[in-house]
C-alpha cells in the first residue's frame, strides 16, 4: 500500500509540472473525453487485494498524463510534452535520437489507447448487467472469452511503462518492459485467440435469432462514449494487437545505434513476441482455425485446436477410393483432406469457400498406415490404408488413399 501510494504521489507530482505549461485549450479537450471513460472506471473485482485494475487505482486515467495525452490528438507526440518542449536538453539531441524517442513513445501510447478500448469492451458491454441478463454463461463464455485478462495484463503493461517513462523522460527504455511481459502476452493471447471461431459464430448467432441481445446492444453501442464504434471493432482489437507491437518494437530496433544495448533488447523482445503468434508451431493452427469449419455425420471432436502443445506436422489433399459393389471392379474417387497435428490427425471434404468438413479423426496414438500391397485396375500408383482405431470402442476404420507422388 505505501509502495503504491509512493508511486501515486510521483505520477501527481510529475503530471503537475508537465501540466503547468499545458495551454488550457488542449487541457480541456483532455479532460472533457477522459470523463466518458472515466464513468466505466470501476473495479473488476473489488474485492480482490491481488486485482491489476485496484494496483492500477492510483494511476488511474484521470491521474495519468499519458493517458490524457493518449486522448488528445494535438498532443500525442513526445516533443509536444511542454517539459520536453521548453528543456534544453532537446537541444542537445541528435535528429536520430530524438525519432529514437518519439518511436518508443509511440508505443506507450499506442498502450494507453488500445487499454482505453479494452476498458471500454469490458466495463460498457461484457459487464453490462442488460447484456447479462440477454445471454447464458455459455455465450458469455464464447463471446467475451479471457477478454478481462487481455485487459489486465495491458494494465500492468503501461504501469511499468509508464514507470519508465517517468525514470527518465529524455532517454527511457520499453524494450525490456515488453520483454518481461511477454510471457503474459502468450498466457491471454492464446486463448482469447483459440476462441475467435466460437466468438464468431456466437455473436452472428444472437445477432439473426435473439431479439433481446440484438436491442441491448443496439442501446449500448448508441451510447456517446462508444464514439461510433461496434462490439465488434472492440472485440478484435486484440488479434491485432501483437503483431502492432512487433511492427512498434521494429521502428525502435530500426533507429537504435548498432552496438547499443537497446538492439540486443529489442530483439529479444521482438523474437518473445514473435513466439505469441508467429512461430512455425502455432501460425498454421492460428491459419486453419480461422479457416469456416463444419462437423458433420457422427463426428462429434470438440476440442480446442490450438494449444502450446499442438504443431501442425503436414497437411494436404489425397484421393480417397471406394469400391463399387453393384460394378465389378469399379472403383469411385474423391478428394479428401487431411491435417496432421503431433497429436491428432483430421479427416475432411473441402467444401467451397475455402470450408472443410471434418467427417473422422482419430488421436496419433489410434491410426495405421500401410502401402496397399493389391494391383487396383487403372492409374492407381502411391495407394496406402490408413487404419483408425476408435476409443474404447474396438473398432478399426479403413480408409484406402492414393496420392500424386510417393
Amino acid at each position: 500500500v505505501e509502495n503504491i501510494k509512493r508511486r501515486q504521489s510521483k505520477l501527481i507530482n510529475s503530471s503537475r509540472l508537465l501540466y503547468q505549461e499545458y495551454s488550457d485549450v488542449a487541457l480541456n479537450k483532455a479532460i472533457q473525453s477522459q470523463k466518458r471513460a472515466d464513468s466505466l472506471a470501476e473495479d473488476v473485482e473489488p474485492g480482490s487485494p491481488n486485482s491489476p485494475r485496484l494496483r492500477r487505482k492510483g494511476l488511474s486515467p484521470q491521474d495519468s498524463y499519458l493517458q490524457r495525452l493518449s486522448v488528445s490528438s494535438s498532443a500525442s507526440l513526445w516533443q509536444d510534452i511542454p517539459m520536453i518542449r521548453g528543456s534544453t536538453v532537446l537541444l542537445t539531441m541528435t535528429r536520430e535520437e530524438q525519432k529514437l524517442q518519439e518511436a518508443k513513445f509511440e508505443l506507450i501510447m499506442s498502450e494507453a489507447s488500445y487499454l482505453r478500448s479494452l476498458n471500454m469492451a469490458v466495463d460498457h458491454f461484457q459487464r453490462s448487467p442488460e447484456l447479462q441478463a440477454v445471454l447464458t454463461n455459455q455465450e458469455r463464455q464464447w463471446l467475451f472469452s479471457r477478454l478481462q485478462d487481455v485487459r489486465d495484463v495491458s494494465a500492468n503493461f503501461l504501469f511499468d511503462l509508464e514507470e519508465k517513462f517517468e525514470e527518465n523522460m529524455f532517454n527511457f527504455n520499453v524494450c525490456d518492459v515488453a520483454l518481461r511481459h511477454a510471457l503474459e502476452f502468450r498466457r491471454v493471447y492464446l486463448p482469447y485467440v483459440t476462441n475467435q471461431t466460437y466468438q464468431e459464430q456466437t455473436f452472428q448467432r444472437l445477432l439473426n435469432g435473439n431479439t433481446g441481445f440484438q436491442q441491448v446492444l443496439e442501446r449500448l453501442e448508441s451510447d456517446p462514449i462508444c464514439q461510433r464504434l461496434s462490439l465488434k471493432s472492440f472485440l478484435i482489437l486484440p488479434f491485432q494487437r501483437i503483431t502492432r507491437l512487433k511492427l512498434l518494437l521494429q521502428n525502435i530496433l530500426k533507429r537504435t545505434r548498432l552496438g547499443a544495448d537497446e538492439v540486443v533488447q529489442a530483439t529479444q523482445a521482438y523474437d518473445a513476441l514473435e513466439k505469441v503468434k508467429g512461430d512455425q508451431a502455432f501460425s498454421p493452427l492460428v491459419a486453419w482455425h480461422h479457416t469456416p469449419l463444419a462437423r458433420a455425420g457422427s463426428c462429434s471432436m470438440i476440442f480446442p485446436l490450438i494449444s502450446q502443445s499442438r504443431r501442425l506436422v503436414k497437411s494436404g489433399e489425397l484421393t480417397a477410393l471406394e469400391y463399387n459393389l453393384t460394378v465389378k471392379w469399379k472403383v469411385t474417387t474423391r478428394p479428401i483432406y487431411l491435417h496432421l497435428f503431433n497429436d491428432y490427425l483430421l479427416l475432411s471434404r473441402p467444401k467451397e469457400g475455402g470450408r472443410f468438413v471434418v467427417f473422422d479423426y482419430a488421436a496419433s496414438s489410434h491410426m495405421r498406415g500401410e502401402k496397399c500391397e493389391v494391383k487396383l485396375h487403372g492409374a492407381n500408383k502411391n495407394v496406402f490404408r490408413l487404419f483408425l482405431l476408435k476409443n474404447n470402442q474396438g473398432k478399426k476404420v479403413e480408409y484406402l488413399f492414393r496420392t500424386e507422388t510417393q
